[in-house]
């Protein structure tokens, strides 16, 4: 039975905010991708950070082609994500695909979706998190094939801290990084790194690294630092967020 009930107008108006959360980071992931936004979720306050996110098509295998493939969907999705709205931060979130287009690349591309934002990639941020560090000579350890391993190592040489040793898993697609163990992270990491190094890199962001990155520091003595730790660190200080996150190693600490 239908109820004679009709609504009236509230005699409250509606008062609005800002923003509805104060900060706002846009991701764009790839389609594939089981770790990102997970690794912002647990790091990022939700009463505090907004994080938004529109993924793209990636088809695997892993490969300098497939990673190509993916710069010309960066500023559709990008543009996506609040249309017409600012944001504090635009990311892409991977890392190989970030070091086979170039970080420039990557940056024109979402800065023409998000004008006039702070621009960041996994690698970007973790050049950015060495130079914090203070870290000029590291280690990497990677869960992709040693060609691709390779050309991150010398893309790093190019731009950021010198690279004294590689080390890879061998895995050309990004849902089974996604399925390597923390246990397995943490071995590998450790056995990665090079007496030399002044901190291990563990990229990817389909790795489950940045819950592994305190517990190899403890045992390393070393700075380490992750592509999804790295991330969102640097999207939190553009954003103006500068409080430290107790388990996340020593990045979060400066």
């Amino acid at each position: 039975m239908a109820l004679d009930i009709h609504a009236t107008p509230s005699r409250v108006l509606a008062r609005l905010d800002a923003r509805p959360v104060p900060k706002r980071i846009a991701l764009v992931a790839l389609a594939t991708d089981h770790t990102s936004e997970r690794d912002f979720a647990r790091i990022c306050d939700p009463d505090r950070v907004g994080v938004y996110v529109n993924r793209i098509e990636f088809e695997n295998p892993t490969t300098r082609e497939t990673l190509l493939q993916t710069g010309p969907r960066l500023s559709a999705a990008a543009a996506q994500i609040l249309p017409g709205e600012a944001v504090d931060v635009v990311a892409y979130g991977c890392t190989a695909a970030s070091i086979v287009l170039g970080n420039d690349a990557v940056a024109r591309a979402l800065a023409a979706a998000k004008p006039d934002t702070p621009c960041v990639t996994p690698s970007s941020a973790a050049f950015d998190a060495f130079q914090a560090l203070g870290a000029r000579r590291v280690s990497l350890l990677t869960p992709y094939s040693p060609e691709v391993t390779d050309e991150m190592a010398q893309y790093f040489a190019a731009h950021g801290p010198e690279v004294v040793s590689a080390a890879c898993f061998g895995l050309t697609d990004d849902r089974q990084m996604a399925r390597i163990s923390e246990d397995s992270i943490i071995e590998a990491g450790i056995a990665a790194c090079d007496a030399g190094a002044e901190a291990l890199f563990l990229s990817c962001t389909a790795l489950r690294a940045a819950v592994c990155v305190q517990r190899i520091e403890d045992r390393l003595g070393k700075p380490v630092v992750s592509s999804n730790q790295a991330m969102v660190w640097r999207c939190l200080r553009l954003a103006g967020i500068t409080d430290a996150v107790p388990g996340y190693g020593r990045l979060f600490e400066l």
